[in-house]
Order: structure tokens, then sequence, then C-alpha cells
């Protein structure tokens, strides 16, 4: 039977949405491994708009969803609407939408809180022992909603390579077990049916990126 996975989106775009590079990694690995993605985003407002070629806010408004629907191809729909029921597990690609849109993680860190469809949506497949993959920023959603949870963003020590380290110990300060790991590796929480792997939290040639989020998929679905 095909496996249905839900593909939870942030906007488009990695300074205000969802990672464009990371999305289409999952939807491709999807597809060569013969699951179906339905994917989701929330009806609501973007925290900002930044301009990706100058890399600052500009006074536009747009919409998760709306921006969302670029990387689905129109195929997507509201997160309000997602039941749990009918599908077999759940992905969250990076992307600063997370950290911006999906929770409030970009400008309050550990003590932020969570979209409350996404935090929903989050609940309901870990209450259901359906799994759950998170790339790039997106564990910090489960590091917050999952006390003791074990997950991964990479490395916990900055440097050239890991320019977003302190992530993890913002992580460890909220009870979760941070598990260091290389770009192109996973780490499987069985406990949780967690499966975690850095992505663009590392600062690595983008077929790297793709080989750990390919990994992510197929764990994801050899769990379902």
């Amino acid at each position: 039977m095909t496996k249905r996975v839900a593909v939870v989106l942030a906007g488009c775009g990695v300074f205000d949405g969802s990672e464009i590079h990371e999305a289409s990694a999952v939807l491709v690995q999807l597809s060569r491994d013969g699951a179906q993605a339905e994917v989701f985003a929330p009806n609501i407002p973007q925290m900002h708009v930044v301009d990706h070629v100058k890399g600052q806010p500009t006074p536009e408004q747009r919409n998760v969803l709306v921006e969302s629907a670029r990387i689905a191809r129109g195929n997507i729909k509201d997160l309000a609407t997602l039941d749990v029921e009918g599908l077999d597990a759940l992905i969250i690609p990076g992307g600063f939408g997370v950290a911006k849109n999906l929770s409030t993680w970009a400008t309050q860190g550990k003590n932020c809180s969570v979209a409350r469809e996404v935090e929903a949506v989050l609940r309901a497949f870990h209450a259901a022992h359906k799994p759950i993959g998170l790339c790039c920023i997106s564990p910090v959603l489960a590091a917050k909603i999952f006390p003791g949870c074990e997950v991964t963003v990479g490395h916990d020590k900055e440097c050239e390579q890991w320019p977003y380290a302190k992530t993890a110990e913002a992580m460890k300060e909220l009870g979760c077990r941070h598990i260091n790991s290389q770009v192109s590796e996973v780490h499987v929480d069985h406990q949780n049916l967690l499966v975690t792997t850095s992505a663009f939290m590392c600062n690595a040639p983008i077929h790297h990126i793709h080989d750990g989020v390919g990994r992510m998929v197929q764990e994801v679905l050899r769990l379902a």
C-alpha cells in the first residue's frame, strides 16, 4: 500500500520560508520511494518578507500558505484541514520560516512558542505513534514540544562548517539530548519516532545536503 506522508511547509525561500532545496529533496525522495506527498501549510501571515538578494526585510506582506504553494506547484492544503488518521508520517523541511512562521524561535530562542496548528499536528502524529522527520532548524520544534527527545542539528561547537551550532546548546537547555552528526547522517529517536538531520545547518556542498535529507526520508518511510 502506498504510504501517504504529510509535508508541512513554512513559506518559500530560505530567509523567510521553507528552504527550497530541502523541500525539493524531500518531495523527490518520497516520489523515488513510491510514497505520496500531501503538502500542507498554515494559512497565516509571514512574520516578515526578506529580499533574498539584499538579505534585508521589506515592507511587503505575504501569506505562508500562498507562498508555500509555489513549492507545491499549487497542490497544497490548509494545515487546519490535516487529518492524521489518513496519513502515515509527517516531514517538516527547514528554512528560517520554521523559526519565524511555524514558531517564534528566531526572536525568542528556547523561550519560543510553536504555532497552535503546527503544535497540534506534531502532537497528533506523536500520539498516534507515527514517524516525524525534521531537518535543518525544524528539530527545534520537537525539542520544544517533546521534552527529553533525541535530535540532531549537526554539531554543538560553532565553526566555519557549523555556523549555527549554538542551536544545539539551546535545545539541550530545553532538556532534549543532542546527538552530534555529519551532514549526510541522520539520527533516529526510536522512542519518539523522530528522524532528524542537519541539512543546511552545515556549510556543505548541496549534494551532501540532499544525501542527508534523502536518508531522513528513507528512515521515516521505514518506520511508517
